[in-house]
């Protein structure tokens, strides 16, 4: 995203969080703005000239917002229609960046009301074992990754997968990211568990262990990785028999390797 659409964002980011908070009902406000947006961005993934005109710097930012009033008309809450009439007021550099703008705040929206229910834990950890599942199942990753299928195709294969099983948040944002995919499907969900957990101020720790760790082992290395890394660290743990022993720990790009077979391959290189 170039420099106009991220001075963009950040502002819209910061009244998205003040409309929320002063809303009187973020729960219900951030599930509807959420959704809405998302909603929204299927209109401008089929429409492309509408996509062009929104972020045509020839209209003024009165006219642009005009065509968002016209189109969406009172089919979408208020706050909703604010933050998109917002949003074709500034300034972005193509209108693939405003696209991703927006539904960056529908995300933001939806995590919001997850946490005003006090539910955000519940989410990031359903993110989180939604990718482990699917990246067991080479078979499910690979339809669900599949271009040549119609977005609502691949959302209806995973609501059939997650039907009842996770919150109305995880699968809002499970089956937006599976319909526009940017990356691989695990890849993509595993960006929205970090998104979740920054709202908190904390970095995701991604840890594969030989053996399940009790609540004791998870709590004792989220201390130790706060230390190491300066700020809060949000641990979700699979279990991984092949390691043998240990565990294999990363954070962002950085990998600590601790599992026993780890350590035997090292062995094996160093007398090779």
């Amino acid at each position: 995203m170039h420099a106009a659409s991220r001075d963009a964002l950040d502002q819209l980011t910061r009244a998205l969080d003040s409309g929320l908070e002063g809303s009187g009902d973020t729960v219900a406000t951030g599930l509807t703005t959420g959704s809405e947006l998302f909603e929204f961005t299927e209109v401008l993934d089929r429409e492309r000239s509408l996509r062009s005109a929104l972020v045509d710097a020839s209209f003024t930012p009165e006219q642009r917002s005009g065509i968002v009033t016209t189109l969406v008309g009172g089919s979408v809450a208020p706050a909703t229609a604010e933050t998109l009439k917002s949003a074709v007021s500034l300034t972005w550099s193509t209108s693939r960046d405003l696209r991703t703008g927006l539904v960056t705040l529908g995300r933001r929206a939806l995590l919001r009301a997850a946490q005003a229910q006090g539910q955000l834990d519940r989410v990031q950890d359903e993110l989180f074992r939604l990718a482990r599942i699917i990246d067991g199942e080479p078979q499910l990753e690979l339809l669900l990754a599949d271009r040549s299928a119609s977005p609502d195709a691949r959302r209806d294969l995973l609501a059939k997968v997650v039907y009842g099983k996770i919150t109305a948040v995880t699968e809002a944002l499970a089956l937006q990211v599976i319909g526009r995919p940017q990356h691989r499907p695990v890849e993509d969900l595993d960006a929205l568990c970090d998104e979740a957990a920054a709202l908190t101020g904390n970095d995701v720790a991604r840890v594969r262990s030989a053996a399940e760790l009790n609540e004791q082992q998870r709590s004792s290395l989220a201390a130790k990785l706060e230390t190491i890394y300066g700020h809060p660290i949000t641990v979700h743990t699979e279990v991984d028999s092949s390691l043998l022993g240990g565990a294999v720990i990363r954070v962002g790009d950085e990998v600590i390797d601790g599992s026993t077979a780890g350590r035997l391959d090292r062995l094996r290189r160093s007398l090779a």
